[in-house]
């Protein structure tokens, strides 16, 4: 159904591990990119010229100087909405590479488009070879938010690193997009198999967008939820669920699958937020054990488990803007060992969170449950 609905096939021979940390992620990509001998691509839906990715924005110049192509690709509107936009796009003019703002909203350059349709997606790609993938931005942990600082939220999150055929999936994507967006098609390196025994981990890119005639992360979501037979977690900082997705995952725990949903205690958008919540009493009353991050982290980590040997990771939330509005990329994995070590994530994750009960829920104030019932009428377009 994937390879259908998206263009690109199961590969085998990857070699994935994880970063959790999310300093420590930045300063991994960073390390990649000195290493890059013939291409260097980025495709991040925020980036940020501070304190924290400094360092990765130069290990870019020093790339462009020896030699290396660089690309970047960035999502104008998320990226403008930034403390601190300027500065970024001096950087990239500043550097020797090439740079292309996704999905401009420009009327007074005659550029006119919605405004609501985004490029969400999160990757790098060098040599064709070694990329990273997940649900992570190139933006200090607080996103250069006052508020934020003041309240003391820092993002989590989770990003894969891949060596192997799928890295050479992953950059067919950034290839597309930047077709996209300044009409070049590029020509990349052929991809070079991983030094060393190989994982083998069998794994596939799964794009979606509106693009694309379905909207293929809702049915590859549906269609994983719909299959599990013993456990389902869910890893998402934004779950605003279709109908579709509703009835598949109060199915699934109706039916006596163990069903976990991690979100976290607070959010930093506030509509959403409520919104969120209003889904919250369907699904515990089904069986969903719903876990919930304490604050002050925001938890915006996004994967999926299925059994013992399925698993999502990417940068689709659980959301309606991600099945429709959103250009999203999630890497579908069939690997025991990438569940064991998503299940130790979660797991850690878990250690970090509080239950949610039916009975502690039913006894929230009424204003709680009436603005939950306003934001739910703006879930579609949220």
């Amino acid at each position: 159904m994937n390879e259908k609905l998206g263009a690109m096939p199961m590969v085998a021979g990857n070699d994935v591990s994880f970063m959790t940390d999310y300093r420590g992620s930045i300063a991994e990509m960073a390390s990649a990119i000195d290493a890059a001998e013939t291409t260097v691509h980025v495709e991040f839906y925020i980036m940020s010229y501070d304190e924290v990715t400094r360092e990765f924005f130069a290990a870019l110049e020093r790339a462009g100087q020896r030699g290396v192509t660089v690309r970047v690709l960035y999502d104008q509107v998320a990226s403008a909405r930034i403390t601190g936009y300027r500065e970024l796009r001096a950087e990239l003019d500043r550097l020797t590479l090439s740079h292309q703002a996704m999905l401009p909203v420009q009327p007074w350059r005659g550029v006119y488009q919605r405004p609501d349709l985004r490029n969400h997606r999160k990757l790098l790609v060098i040599d064709s070879t070694l990329a990273y993938t997940g649900s992570q931005n190139i933006i200090e942990p607080s996103y250069r938010n006052p508020r934020h600082k003041a309240r003391g939220l820092e993002w989590l999150d989770v990003m894969m690193k891949v060596e192997g055929p799928l890295a050479d999936s992953l950059e067919a994507l950034f290839v597309s997009d930047w077709y996209q967006e300044t009409g070049e098609l590029l020509t990349t390196p052929s991809p070079r198999a991983p030094s060393g025994p190989s994982q083998d981990v069998c794994a596939q890119v799964v794009p979606s967008g509106p693009a694309f005639e379905g909207e293929n992360n809702l049915r590859l979501f549906n269609s994983l939820v719909y299959g599990a037979r013993t456990r389902l977690v869910l890893s998402s900082p934004y779950f605003v669920p279709d109908e579709s997705m509703r009835y598949a995952i109060t199915t699934a725990a109706e039916r006596g699958v163990e069903v976990h949903l991690m979100v976290s205690e607070i959010a930093d958008q506030q509509l959403v937020f409520y919104a969120q919540r209003s889904y919250y009493d369907e699904l515990l009353e089904a069986g969903v054990r719903i876990w919930l991050y304490r604050a002050p982290t925001i938890l915006h980590s996004k994967f999926v488990i299925i059994d013992d040997a399925i698993s999502v990771i990417g940068s689709s939330n659980i959301d309606m803007r991600s099945f429709s509005l959103n250009l999203e990329v999630s890497v579908l994995m069939a690997s025991p060992r990438v569940v064991g070590e998503l299940e130790s994530l979660y797991l850690d994750y878990r250690s970090h969170s509080s239950e949610l009960t039916l009975a502690a829920w039913r006894q929230r104030p009424w204003h709680a449950r009436f603005i939950e019932g306003l934001a739910r009428l703006t879930a579609a377009v949220q």
